[in-house]
């Protein structure tokens, strides 16, 4: 088999279902997908009928997209930090939980919209809390090379559901009310809590302890504010989301107030955009084969625009749905895009809470432009607001002039760990802050070079969990530079020197290639005592030794410092 042929074989969309682990979380989460997909017919058709305020209708989607936003960083975190699959049963755990109980307050009639909405938030707590674990194990699911599809296959999942589920949502509050749609959602997460009970996912123990929450918390926002890569496409979904967000919102006003009809239209409507995003999905590796990663994003954003300003002025059901198997199209391939685009630039140790800044964005897009366009729908009414987003939607491909989305290749690789250094000084993990200081002597004319390369330097130092990073040169002896760091704690030292990936590893090897000697380039690690430190005392072997982790506070050469 040649090459193309191998490299063919592993894009293809269907080669993730050929692993069994994968494929029966996926026809799992179909199902899951399917029933939240009934939940929110029920509970947007629930609020048309309790109230005729577009705001009340549209907080909805932001009652279920809000948590998403909210917790998102938290849960990144926490799917970090420990095993992603008792993550994902507890979180599930509690989606079902809130579906349960709304199901039972409407079956009692005590559910007004400030109650659909608090258990609206709270079943989308629990997704929030449940997304980043789950995509962030379909790394461990699937070999590397079928790792885009699987994202993509994950989203012809959720589209699927979103292609039947409102079409069978609308049916059955039309026949048997929103307490039947609660509870089928309840059900229907019943499949997935089973598979994920039975995988015995196979996990290597960490080397070390892992972060407290909210330092892994800090971790995940330094790295993503310090990768320009993941900045620029969570900025270019924030914005696509917020331009978006009224097709999803204000959908059932679309029904009720442009077509004139009832449920099972609004079911329709929904089901024709879920169709679309299937076949936007499936489309996924030959967009990317075929376009660069800015003329894909472009052209999704532009057609996106030209089908929502068919929306505004469609008085025909069929119009309207044709424009919405377009939109769906255009959306979702703009969105597994985004998606995979964040999955191959983050590192294994920041996976989840890359994802789930991912999802912070695009569900923090579509709840702040579903409030915002909300209001305007109160104010101009329906149509015009769709005029208005759509506008923004062909304007947001400017955005490109100051933010081109970066080329996406393979994922990134992680480094082999690197041995702790020795000691000579007890420590505990606690103990810090620690000082690094690297020396290089460097021609004078590769002075610019240097310092150039330095600069890349510092952005892998500091989204890896370094401090106060510096670069500065002797006067009075011009060919001396002086790299310098700090770690709150030599816990937090060990943990940053191993978060180099392969590319960072050759940085720091191209940067090391500038020295000159003699010898080696020299590493201090140095523990600093400030003024009034209560933990300048040396602590007694007895009680450090429990505790001790090596350092070493004069080393030389090595990438990795």
């Amino acid at each position: 088999m040649t090459q193309t042929a191998k490299r063919s074989t592993a894009d293809g969309i269907a080669a993730p279902l050929r692993h069994a682990l994968f494929r029966r979380i996926w026809l799992a989460s179909l199902l899951s997908n399917l029933g939240l997909m009934i939940n929110g017919v029920g509970a947007a058709w629930a609020m048309t009928q309790m109230t005729s305020s577009a705001d009340k209708v549209a907080l909805v989607q932001t009652a279920l997209m809000l948590p998403i936003m909210i917790v998102a960083m938290p849960a990144g975190a926490i799917a970090d930090m420990y095993d992603r699959r008792k993550v994902a049963l507890a979180s599930l755990t509690l989606s079902l939980t809130g579906s349960t109980t709304l199901a039972t307050l409407a079956h009692l009639g005590l559910v007004g919209p400030n109650v659909l909405l608090a258990f609206c938030f709270i079943v989308g707590t629990g997704m929030a809390l449940f997304g980043p674990a789950w995509q962030a194990s379909v790394s461990e699911q699937v070999p590397a090379e079928t790792l885009p599809a699987a994202v993509a296959l994950n989203g012809i999942s959720y589209n699927i559901a979103r292609s039947f589920g409102p079409a069978v949502g609308g049916i059955v509050v039309a026949t048997a009310g929103a307490v039947a749609a609660f509870a089928a959602n309840a059900v229907l997460y019943l499949p997935l809590l089973v598979v994920l009970l039975l995988w015995r996912r196979v996990s290597e123990p960490p080397r070390l302890p892992p972060e407290r929450l909210n330092r892994a918390i800090v971790s995940g926002v330094r790295y993503i504010t310090n990768s320009p890569p993941i900045r620029i496409v969570l900025t270019r979904t924030l914005v696509t989301g917020i331009a978006g967000s009224p097709v999803l919102a204000l959908m059932p006003l679309v029904a009720r107030d442009l077509l004139h009809k009832g449920a099972e239209t609004y079911g329709l409507l929904l089901g024709a955009f879920g169709i679309g995003a299937v076949i936007g999905a499936l489309n996924v590796t030959l967009a990317r084969r075929r376009l660069s990663s800015e003329g894909a994003i472009r052209m999704c954003t532009l057609v996106m625009g030209a089908a929502m300003a068919a929306l505004s002025i469609s008085t025909t059901t069929i119009l309207t749905a044709a424009a919405l198997v377009i939109a769906g199209a255009v959306w979702m391939l703009a969105i597994a895009l985004f998606n995979i685009g964040v999955q191959l630039s983050a590192p294994r140790w920041v996976a989840g809470r890359s994802l789930a800044a991912f999802q912070a964005a695009i569900a923090g897009g579509i709840a702040i432009g579903s409030w915002g366009f909300g209001h305007v729908a109160d104010t101009v009414g329906v149509e015009t607001t769709m005029l208005i987003a759509a506008g923004v939607m062909f304007a947001s491909p400017l955005l490109a002039l100051a933010l081109p989305m970066p080329p996406v290749g393979t994922r990134i690789e992680d480094a082999d760990l690197l041995d702790d250094p020795e000691v000579k000084l007890l420590l505990s993990p606690r103990s810090g802050p620690l000082v690094i200081e690297i020396d290089y002597r460097v021609d004078s004319d590769q002075a610019r070079s240097f310092h150039n390369v330095m600069q890349e330097v510092q952005l892998s130092r500091q989204r890896n969990g370094a401090y106060g990073w510096s670069i500065a040169r002797d006067i009075a002896d011009p060919e001396l530079w002086t790299e310098r760091y700090h770690c709150p704690t030599w816990h937090d030292y060990l943990h940053q020197r191993n978060r180099a990936t392969q590319a960072d590893r050759a940085l720091y090897r191209r940067a090391n290639d500038f020295h000159r000697g003699p010898g080696p380039v020299r590493v201090r690690r140095l523990l600093e005592r400030p003024f009034g430190s209560v933990r300048w005392k040396e602590e007694s072997p007895d009680r450090a030794a429990a505790e001790v982790l090596p350092v070493q506070n004069v080393s030389v050469g090595g990438s990795g410092t």
